[in-house]
């Protein structure tokens, strides 16, 4: 922390879809005074601020593959994409008269001062035209970076788009900003030829000038693709395997990853890491009753280590949409397989099942289903109320995907109003693609955000031992708690398989305590952190001293 106490967080998010982006921003916004700087890439999209005229956009943007959005921040229409550095600065801002014309004169000379170092000379600003312009007092001055921003209650949000390299003709597709007689220009454009990572790194280096001075800045980055395919160490070399070019071995290296040093799959592990198997009448009566009703648990299919204990208390976590998943994260042992058909009567089956089992808390989860326009949403909803319906008394955790980010579909989830609504971040920002490469810290964040701004309860777990750092942990418990997360587990990575991600190294016990300690000081209401605790360990316990279940439900927020 700086000696003003004030600490900037700068997340590079790499490309992330507008929507996701403000929902992010929303929920940050509304956050207890954590400041930070999201930058980003958008895929193509047109936004309409509060006082856009419709007809300003030109053509129908799905024909040239782009989204239109209503956004919440000041101006006309403008256009985001590939090769456009998007800055969110989320900041506490001093109010006053001038409150928002200083917020933006001062995103304004960021930009100026970043792009200076790069070489541009001639930028600066237009007179009564926000934003960064070329030759701004010449006869064809051209818009460089665009800046809107809101600020309400001493808060900012939203910021800038300054054009490392777009595809120029999408602007001509609009009217940019509403300024049809101005031109529009990038950095490739006026011979500046430089990376956007080359771009970021001036952004950072000039914030806490313009934007918080005198803070400290604590930074994570999403990991920076190279391009080419390469080839590297086998995984797992330690296990005398050959070299190859497999897809997760080079996510893995690009992300930072030594794949020398993993723990071979052949060490034994620490005892620490190691469950009791524990074969007693309520573990057989139970795998009755699931094959019985012809029903699925995590617990199996996952291979988890605490299946002896939490079923011999009764406890198992259902997984409804089948047992075949659409995606394949590096550490899950999930069939991946062509998935089959929903069955509809499964939802009365868990329901039976609670029922049998008389649990006083149930835990439903899913595989991936992005075959399935509502990424299985609807099977959640139905698996709730069956629940509810048989149970009155009991209470549902759902452990969710992230249905691709798509509101209209968690909004049925969330309608359903589970009593606690989870979705696992499962690692830190740079290891995000590789370990999980359909997904995305940015879209997880924003599910969480979504779930929090509805009034759900809301968790994620983080696996550890994957090659993340402390400092890289502490900071995404930071992002949780800063969208709204209430339970966090925490828990060691045990590799499947070979052919699945290696063990980076193993966390001690210790560790785990301090990192808990570190998670309730930021406000996170309940941990479970310990080398075998998984998303749905303790989960009663976790309701329990959550208050969740006497909670009074809350008013949905999301706009």
């Amino acid at each position: 922390m700086s000696a003003t106490g004030r600490e900037l967080r700068v997340r590079w998010l790499g490309r992330v879809r507008y929507r996701d982006a403000h929902v992010l921003q929303q929920a940050l916004y509304k956050a207890c005074g954590a400041e930070y700087l999201l930058l980003l890439e958008h895929p193509h999209v047109y936004t309409l601020g509060v006082r856009a005229v419709a007809g300003h956009v030109l053509v129908d943007p799905e024909s040239v593959g782009a989204e239109l959005v209503h956004a919440d921040r000041g101006g006309d229409v403008t256009y985001h994409g590939p090769g456009q550095l998007v800055g969110y600065p989320i900041l506490n801002v001093p109010m006053g008269l001038r409150a928002v014309p200083a917020h933006v004169h001062a995103i304004e000379q960021l930009v100026i001062d970043a792009i200076g170092d790069l070489g541009l000379r001639g930028a600066g600003r237009l007179e009564g035209y926000p934003g960064v312009w070329m030759d701004p007092d010449g006869p064809e001055p051209k818009k460089l970076c665009a800046v809107g921003v809101r600020i309400d209650r001493g808060r900012s949000m939203h910021g800038f788009a300054l054009n490392v390299e777009p595809d120029l003709s999408m602007f001509g597709h609009i009217v940019p900003c509403g300024l049809a007689d101005l031109g529009v220009t990038s950095l490739a454009a006026e011979g500046v030829n430089v990376s956007m990572r080359d771009v970021v790194e001036a952004i950072v280096r000039r914030a806490p000038d313009q934007l918080v001075p005198g803070a400290s800045i604590e930074r994570q980055d999403a990991s920076w693709w190279p391009g080419p395919a390469r080839t590297v160490p086998h995984l797992g070399a330690a296990d005398g395997g050959p070299r190859s070019t497999r897809a997760l071995d080079r996510r893995l290296l690009d992300a930072g990853v030594d794949l020398e040093q993993g723990v071979a799959i052949s060490s034994p592990k620490p005892e620490w890491a190691r469950a009791q198997a524990r074969i007693g009448p309520e573990l057989i009566r139970l795998r009755s009753t699931m094959r019985e009703l012809d029903l699925v648990t995590v617990c199996e299919e996952a291979g988890c280590p605490n299946i002896f204990e939490c079923w011999a208390d009764g406890t198992a976590t259902f997984m409804i949409n089948g047992e075949r998943c659409t995606r394949a994260c590096g550490f899950c042992l999930i069939d991946t397989r062509r998935p089959l058909p929903l069955d509809p009567g499964e939802p009365d089956r868990v329901a039976e099942a609670v029922a049998r089992m008389k649990l006083t808390h149930a835990v439903v989860t899913a595989v991936a289903r992005d075959d399935l326009a509502d990424g299985g949403a609807l099977a959640f909803a139905e698996t709730i109320a069956a629940v509810r319906r048989r149970s009155p008394g009991t209470t549902v955790e759902v452990l969710i995907p992230d249905c691709k980010g798509d509101e209209a579909a968690l909004n049925v989830i969330f309608d359903a109003r589970p009593d606690v609504l989870n979705h696992n971040l499962e690692t830190v920002n740079r290891l995000q693609r590789a370990v999980r490469p359909s997904a995305s810290y940015a879209r997880s964040l924003s599910v969480l955000a979504r779930s929090a701004l509805a009034g759900c309860t809301t968790k994620s777990g983080i696996i550890l031992g994957m090659g993340e750092t402390v400092s890289e942990v502490v900071a995404a418990l930071g992002d949780l708690r800063a969208v709204g997360v209430e339970i966090v587990t925490l828990g060691q990575y045990l590799r499947p398989t070979a052919a699945h991600l290696p063990v980076a190294r193993w966390w001690a016990p210790a560790e785990f305590d301090e990192l808990a300690a570190t998670a309730r000081a930021m406000g996170i209401a309940h941990v479970e952190a310990s080398p075998l605790t998984r998303s749905s360990y303790h989960a009663k316990r976790a309701v329990v001293a959550s208050n969740v279940a006497a909670a009074v439900p809350k008013t949905a927020q999301v706009s």
